[in-house]
């Protein structure tokens, strides 16, 4: 596609913490490899009070702290910071906007606008920027999630970004799509024609994706106890991942192509209701317990008051169209837990007949493994032989076979999710971005999940911190007669 960079980025939220670790060494990191057009300014705002100078100063701390020693050219750091200027504003007062309006100035050469706030301040924030002449046609808004808590918030939050922006200036933004690995999904699947025979109900036993972090609360009290895992996780990033497994092959690699595959499966997900959602979900809550060695405390310790929401959430769910009808997509993330992972893991069907039993072992179905973090690697787990002379049979035993993203790629630098995303920001394409009809059907979809624990009075089970979440989520898959990937 056609690329039409913008002359202008306006970064609100320019102070918090995702600006510190990732925006800025992001920006830098563009800035450096030649990657921003040449003249592009970037204003950055935030309630607090700074001058160009002292944010700028600010700007520098933050690249000193989080970026690579590798990464460091005080050259490059001195022309990155002279792009910085600064604006103080407060999206909830209206009186901000006029000031900051004309430190952008001229928007006739494209703005990008990346909007990283509380969902009660979107609606004030675009008109806002409506009234001062900062939504026009020139110029694009990048938004980070959350977007809603559900699909009525999700809905009038759509309704009142769309009321100042076309469908074609919104990008909604998931940072997991930015990831390298997750993209490599897209490669393995559509750039390798020995995978397409049996990506399918015939070929694939089942789906495992796992998002776990040994973490608790940390600052998110406020927005985590509003949320919980389900919001949090599963309604975003992990949907998402299940897309790109299940997809059907786009007709090309473009922003429509993809997110209408993408929004095929979304809609041809299986309702789970009041009825299902015993057998289709667990919930829990982390308790006191080890993680890595160090005593941690349990989530209402933590938060300083009782609580019923989820800190880890495991789903059965399926995707009822030709393709996968009859294979179930393990779905699990929580907090507290035994090893940070973020991984899918596709279990292929056995061989139809085995010809070593009795004498070699029991075979093992094939597994892929994709692995997304900590590591960024793909796995194949094959049955080979063990060396031997094999005077009493065959021996076989389950390897792996492995594609390091690190070490197949290394004379290639590893960047951060944020560095493609806002590049595509700025560049104008919404391939790795959201559209409103799959964040609306992923909404769908987990509403009903929430108003069946409703109906069922469903409360989080209790799990140690240190584990891999409450025994029901082993229960789960073991009905079917699958395990957890976990080694």
């Amino acid at each position: 596609m056609a690329r039409t960079p913008v002359g202008k980025l306006l970064l609100f939220g320019a102070t918090g913490d995702l600006a510190q670790r990732m925006l800025l060494p992001s920006l830098y990191g563009l800035h450096a490899d030649g990657l921003l057009p040449e003249g592009l300014a970037i204003v950055a705002s935030a309630r607090s009070e700074n001058d160009d100078a002292s944010f700028r100063d600010f700007a520098k701390g933050a690249l000193d702290e989080f970026l690579p020693d590798d990464r460091k050219n005080e050259d490059a750091v001195v022309t990155f910071l002279q792009r910085l200027s600064y604006q103080a504003a407060d999206l909830s007062d209206e009186s901000t906007f006029a000031p900051l309006a004309q430190k952008v100035g001229d928007v006739a050469g494209g703005l990008a606008i990346f909007l990283s706030t509380a969902p009660s301040l979107f609606e004030p924030a675009v008109k806002g920027l409506r009234a001062v002449g900062l939504a026009g046609e020139t110029v694009r808004i990048g938004l980070e999630k959350p977007l809603g808590y559900d699909l009525a918030s999700s809905r009038e939050i759509n309704d009142t970004v769309a009321s100042a922006f076309s469908e074609d200036r919104i990008f909604r933004i998931d940072h997991y799509l930015g990831k390298e690995t997750v993209q490599n999904i897209l490669a393995l699947r559509f750039g390798n024609s020995f995978f397409e025979p049996v990506w399918n109900a015939r070929g694939i036993d089942n789906v495992q994706i796992t998002i776990s972090e040994t973490v608790g609360l940390e600052d998110r009290a406020g927005y985590y106890e509003g949320a919980g895992a389900l919001r949090d996780m599963v309604t975003n990033h992990m949907l998402q991942l299940l897309a790109l497994i299940a997809m059907e092959p786009p007709s090309r690699y473009d922003k429509t192509a993809i997110r209408d595959e993408k929004a095929k499966v979304f809609r041809a997900l299986r309702e789970i209701t009041p009825d299902d959602v015993a057998s289709h979900t667990v919930i829990g809550q982390y308790v006191a317990g080890a993680v890595k060695g160090e005593i941690v405390k349990g989530y209402d310790d933590e938060l300083g008051k009782d609580s019923d929401v989820e800190t880890f959430v495991a789903v059965k769910a399926h995707v009822d169209n030709w393709r996968w009808q009859g294979v179930p997509f393990y779905m699990r993330t929580g907090k507290r837990m035994a090893s940070r992972r973020s991984e899918i893991a596709i279990q292929f069907k056995p061989v139809p007949h085995s010809m070593f039993t009795g004498r070699g072992g029991r075979l093992q179905p094939n597994v892929l493994v994709i692995r997304l973090q900590p590591e960024e690697y793909v796995q194949m787990l094959v049955m080979a032989k063990e060396p031997g002379l094999d005077r009493d049979g065959i021996r076989l035993r389950e390897v792996p076979l492995n594609l390091s993203m690190d070490a197949e790629f290394a004379g290639s630098r590893r960047r951060i999710a944020y560095e493609r995303l806002l590049l595509d920001l700025i560049e104008g394409d919404q391939t790795l971005f959201v559209r409103r009809d799959e964040v609306e059907a992923q909404w769908t979809w987990t509403d009903a999940i929430r108003a069946g624990w409703a109906t069922n009075g469903a409360r989080p089970k209790p799990y140690a911190s240190g584990t891999w979440g409450p025994s029901a989520a082993i229960a789960l898959t073991e009905r079917d007669g699958v395990t957890w990937q976990d080694d």
